[in-house]
């Protein structure tokens, strides 16, 4: 396996996949195809498996690298601009990559029934909280009865701890987001928080309804996927959709 691949009917002309950590040249912790700048791998490294991630997957060009704060940012592609704080990418032009990194947080990739509109957003439980998937979803100019999403891989609802308050601030959005959420057994005052469930919430409340994905535990899945939660220090991989001409 050298990825995950959505399982999709997208129209033939969109390609998306998630990344995972093996198959590049990073050393431990970020042992090895470690895409990400900011986590303190060596940079010659990280670069080699950005290189080598355009190669293995023959990608129309090399993709643009977001600098993910938890926003509910959104850039268009092609982007000319210096500000590349933004938590999700979006474009309507042919052999745009959007791309978006994670290690637990969870990656959304959507497209059209036409096949010329897509986007990646990547959404941490700030990120969703807050409505980075509303932002991206508002970008696109077809009916939201057109858009289709995949839940790319993302920590899992039995290892997603949270306290108290991160489960009134999502209520506090959509009461309906409570169903989301148990007490862990484990621990007093914790609880087990389902972001894919959540993230379906948020989609349906837009009309989104064909939703595929939301299967992986980045978590407890060691051998395929960086988990920031399991790890602390550790790589990311890349969530990334585009469509041909």
């Amino acid at each position: 396996m050298t990825h995950i691949s959505p399982q999709w009917h997208a129209p033939k002309q969109i390609h998306g996949f998630t990344t995972i950590r093996t198959g590049g040249v990073s050393l431990p912790p970020f042992d090895s195809f470690n895409l990400g700048e900011h986590v303190n791998d060596n940079p010659q490294d990280v670069a080699q498996n950005r290189a080598l991630l355009v190669e293995r997957f023959e990608l129309p060009q090399a993709p643009l690298y977001l600098t993910q704060t938890h926003s509910t940012r959104v850039i268009e592609l092609p982007y000319d601009g210096e500000n590349l704080e933004a938590d999700a990418a979006y474009t309507n032009q042919a052999n745009q990559i959007c791309l978006v990194m994670t290690a637990d947080c969870l990656p959304v990739l959507f497209y059209n029934k036409q096949g010329n509109e897509v986007a990646a957003a990547h959404a941490g439980w700030r990120g969703l909280c807050d409505g980075i998937l509303e932002e991206t979803v508002a970008k696109f100019q077809c009916p939201a009865s057109d858009i289709s999403a995949w839940l790319g891989p993302a920590i899992g609802e039995n290892a997603f701890q949270v306290g108290e308050e991160v489960v009134k601030q999502f209520c506090a959005v959509d009461p309906q987001a409570q169903e989301a959420f148990r007490q862990d057994p484990t621990a007093s005052g914790k609880f087990l928080g389902n972001l894919y469930q959540i993230a379906k919430q948020r989609l349906n409340k837009l009309g989104i309804t064909q939703i595929t994905g939301g299967v992986h535990c980045t978590y407890t899945e060691a051998d395929k996927f960086f988990s920031y939660r399991r790890d602390k220090q550790t790589g990311r991989m890349a969530t990334l959709i585009w469509f041909e001409k």
